[in-house]
Parts: C-alpha cells; sequence; structure tokens
C-alpha cells in the first residue's frame, strides 16, 4: 500500500517501558519522513507532553502533526498552528467536576505547561504493589509545572479539552460505569491507562480526529498506518487502511487490527514499518 502518513501513539507503543523511543524505531521514523511520509504523534497527552519527542523524531522540520487529548486537540508542528479543538463546555466541565467528587479518584485539568489539581487531593496510588506519585508521574513525564490550587472549579472560567482522572486500578475498574453514567450522551470517556480514566467532549476519539484533520491534507485512509495499545486507540486503528496493534496490546485493540506486531520492548513499530513499507 502507499503510505502517505504513519499516525503514532506514544506510551506502550512508540516509547519502551522505560518511556524511551528506542534508536532502531528511532531510524525507521526519520527514514519515513525523509521518503515524505507524514508522522502524527496521536495521544492522550496534552501537547506539552508530545513535543519533546516530536522534536527529537523531527516532526516540527517535516511538518508533522500532534494529536492531544485523545484527539480534542491537533495542532502542526511546525507552525504550531492548532487545527482542530473541540474542548468540553465550561456548564458541562463543572457539572463533572461536582459528580466526580463523589469518587476516591484524583481529578486534574492540563492548560498549557499547567497541571491544576486541588491541595486537598491525595498524590498516591497503590500500583502493582508499590506507592506511585501519579501527580508526580504526569508532570514529569509531560513536562509539566504543578500548580495546587483549592478548588478546580476555579480554573474552569474557559472550556478545557479533558479531565483527567487517576486511580487504582482495581477501583476504577470498579467504578468506571458510575463515573461516566451520568454523562453519557454528553461526554467521551475513556481508559486511557488501567489508573487514568478520562472525559472529553462528545464524540471525540483519535479516529474522527486524524479523519478530519488529515481531509484537508487530502491524505485518505487507505493511505495512513495507525500504531496503537490501548483503548484509546481503537478508533484510529480502525480508520487506519493498515491498523497496527502491539503485541502489548489490550484485546479490543488487537482485535480491530489488521496487524499484530512485536511489544513496544521489541521495537513493534520498526519490525512492522519493514513488512508494511519494504
Amino acid at each position: 500500500m502507499a503510505i502517505k502518513a504513519i499516525a503514532l501513539d506514544i506510551d506502550g507503543t512508540l516509547t519502551n517501558d522505560r518511556k524511551i523511543v528506542t534508536p532502531r524505531t528511532r531510524e525507521a521514523l526519520l527514514a519515513a519522513q525523509d521518503a515524505g511520509v507524514k508522522l502524527i504523534l496521536s495521544s492522550g497527552r496534552p501537547i506539552q507532553g508530545l513535543r519533546a519527542i516530536a522534536s527529537d523524531l523531527g516532526l516540527d522540520a517535516h511538518d508533522g502533526l500532534l494529536v492531544a487529548f485523545n484527539g480534542a486537540h491537533v495542532v502542526d508542528a511546525q507552525t504550531d498552528e492548532v487545527l482542530y479543538d473541540q474542548p468540553i463546555d465550561v456548564d458541562t466541565m463543572r457539572s463533572l467536576i461536582g459528580h466526580i467528587r463523589q469518587f476516591d479518584v484524583i481529578p486534574w485539568i492540563t492548560r498549557g505547561r499547567n497541571l491544576f489539581v486541588e491541595r486537598s487531593s491525595r498524590h498516591v496510588i497503590r500500583y502493582r504493589g508499590a506507592d506511585l506519585d501519579i501527580v508526580e508521574y504526569e508532570r514529569s513525564m509531560c513536562d509539566l509545572e504543578l500548580c495546587e490550587i483549592d478548588d478546580l472549579l476555579d480554573v474552569c472560567d474557559v472550556p478545557h479539552d479533558k479531565l483527567l482522572c487517576a486511580g487504582e486500578p482495581e477501583y476504577l475498574q470498579e467504578h468506571w460505569r458510575a463515573m461516566g453514567g451520568p454523562f453519557e450522551g454528553r461526554l467521551s470517556a475513556m481508559f486511557t491507562a488501567d489508573f487514568y480514566y478520562e472525559f472529553m467532549a462528545p464524540g471525540i476519539n483519535k479516529g474522527r480526529a486524524l479523519a478530519n484533520a488529515l481531509s484537508v491534507l487530502d491524505i485518505h485512509a487507505s493511505e495512513v498506518v495507525a500504531f496503537g495499545d490501548g483503548q484509546n486507540d481503537v478508533s484510529m486503528i480502525e480508520w487506519a487502511g493498515m491498523g497496527v496493534a502491539m503485541a502489548n496490546a489490550v484485546d479490543e485493540a488487537k482485535a480491530a487490527a489488521d496487524m499484530v506486531t512485536a511489544s513496544n520492548n521489541e521495537d513493534g513499530i520498526a519490525l512492522a514499518l519493514e513488512k508494511i513499507m519494504g
């Protein structure tokens, strides 16, 4: 197939378990860009959390795209032009925050480089038998500045692209339906990791974001390869002409894929591109 674009989830897909893009995968993606293929980073992360990887892979020099907040916000990596943005409106966000306070989760909002979390919120969750400072994990991974405030409602004077809720995986599995139930049809909600459950505007997903952004560039689904591992990657794996799931992917992603490649720790992207592009 003729490939014009490659869409890449970040965590669990492009980066290995140490949050590093391996040399083999990096070289494969640089070579693809040199051949005229557009790279798209497509993640639940905010834009700020994509910039370092985008720079390392040369997206800013090759007019790549950054798809953030699971598809709610799309930016041209070279010009920083916003190509698409669909945030949660103020009234809905305020209602959502009030509802989420009933649950033992840590909600936060990211705006620009700032991560807003309430001072009263705990920062540590129990994960895989150890304590994890989940707020610091997100702050450092996305190169954000922590802003502790008295009330998240204080920053809800403008629309925001996402409300992220962190918690113990077992708790989230037990309560995610109750967390999202009152907003069914009014918001999109999904797991982006077993410790993250996130809310976006209605209809938001990575597949829709790619369709909207690439149609302007005259790039069709049949000309796109998409790589992912999570529940939030299913829509773009299904949309792309060639959807590829990592060996470490959740079952839903594997079921949606045209191909299952090696894991994120085994250069699965590079191996798949060698097969697809020759």
